[in-house]
């Protein structure tokens, strides 16, 4: 299948139907999961059953412009996670929230950075996109480092009625660019 979108280190691709296993591996890891479940794995069925017949009808409601996309090392190919452009579920096309999710073998390489940058850049040059949002727990610190360092900026510190895990009690954080502040110099 044809990158959607490769840069220097990864090459980001549209799921298939055969990816299941990927989702399933990353979302297994509790430390990859720790600020999303509390560590609790996704079921391997809710995978198969839920999970990627979602994102696979994403792709195809946004004419495999916007949705979630496998991210692999072009340097052999190892699966790295996957990255997100949509919009909300109410939202406009125009406004989209940019997300990712690594394996932790990858955490800590500048991949999130690159993959993230390589989508502003698409969204906002190609897609029509003006305004780009990302959100996180408060206590992610790894994940708001990557948003500040995209030049996004915090906007908001929300408290979202969620099962509680470590950190929920700090809240959940939204930052955001819009392409006007991205083409700044």
């Amino acid at each position: 299948m044809d990158p959607y979108l490769e840069t220097d280190r990864l090459l980001l691709r549209r799921f298939t139907a055969e990816d299941a296993d990927l989702l399933i591996e990353l979302d297994s890891d509790p430390a990859v999961m720790r600020y999303l479940t509390g560590g609790k794995p996704t079921p391997a069925q809710d995978v198969r059953d839920r999970i990627l017949p979602r994102i696979l009808a994403g792709l195809e409601k946004w004419e495999y412009k916007l949705g979630m996309l496998a991210a692999h090392e072009k340097d052999g190919g190892a699966f790295v996670g996957w990255f997100i452009l949509r919009p909300g579920a109410e939202g406009p096309l125009d406004e989209v929230e940019l997300g990712y999710r690594l394996r932790r073998a990858a955490w800590g390489r500048g991949y999130a950075t690159e993959g993230s940058q390589a989508l502003l850049r698409k969204a906002f040059t190609e897609l029509g996109v003006h305004l780009v949002w990302a959100e996180t727990m408060f206590v992610n610190r790894g994940s708001r480092n990557v948003m500040e360092k995209l030049g996004m900026t915090h906007v908001n510190t929300y408290f979202p009625e969620l099962e509680p895990i470590e950190g929920s009690e700090l809240g959940e954080v939204r930052y955001e660019l819009t392409a006007r502040e991205w083409a700044r110099p």
